[in-house]
């Protein structure tokens, strides 16, 4: 069971009060915005409907924490510590994850447009119906997942695992794909266009769509009949 506090505005102070209790706290509604909550321990907190733009998390101890319909654009949690964190509904563009540990992390309907997940460990991280575009998720492993309605439209997929995966309604357009793998990935439910052609040899042992291999031969001004 976790306390509630509903409708407030806090500061660092109070919320150093409030982890002091050893007790996780459920937020509702609550104003945290541009607020340094960097190396508070916060596991297990609920912070639900929240307002953390710019909020920084630098550090902080969030293991099993819950956000859920959260809006926290610009937010920093570098180097947080977000095991088995959950990330449900929320608003959480152009925000910092660098060398954060996210370890079993679930994101399901996120916006994530730019998010910076650089240097993090993301062993058995999850994404569900996210906008990834412009994300950084360079060295991320999706083998073996199923990935539904993934928006990677510019995204930085250098050296990223896709082998053995498979994608319901994705989009790879203009994505930056350097030494990545997608041996035995299944793309026919992926939007592949803009691939460069250095880039379509990466599909290798992938399995695409007649469509998409029309599109693919398209640039190298072939047309298939």
């Amino acid at each position: 069971m976790t306390d509630t506090l509903t409708d407030q505005i806090l500061d660092r102070g109070a919320v150093l009060l409030l982890a002091n209790t050893g007790k996780p706290q459920t937020l509702v509604g609550c104003e945290l915005e541009e607020l340094d909550l960097s190396d508070i321990v916060l596991n297990g907190w609920v912070f639900d409907q929240c307002i953390l733009k710019k909020s920084k998390f630098t550090s902080a101890k969030l293991e099993k924490a819950q956000f859920i319909g959260c809006k926290g654009g610009q937010a920093d949690f570098t180097s947080a510590a977000l095991g088995e964190a959950k990330f449900t509904g929320c608003d959480f563009n152009n925000t910092r994850f660098r060398g954060a540990h996210l370890t079993q992390v679930k994101f399901q309907r996120c916006k994530l447009t730019g998010a910076d997940f650089s240097q993090a460990r993301t062993f058995d991280i999850v994404f569900e119906e996210c906008k990834l575009n412009d994300a950084r998720l360079a060295n991320t492993s999706f083998a073996k997942q199923t990935l539904k309605q993934l928006d990677l439209h510019n995204a930085d997929l250098n050296r990223c695992d896709f082998r053995d995966s498979v994608f319901e309604d994705c989009s790879l357009r203009d994505a930056m794909l350097d030494h990545a793998r997608f041996e035995g990935a299944d793309l026919r439910g992926t939007d592949i266009g803009g691939v460069r052609l250095d880039d379509a040899k990466r599909f290798k042992g992938a399995t695409i769509s007649r469509a998409q291999a029309a599109e693919l031969l398209a640039e190298l001004g072939l047309k298939v009949r």
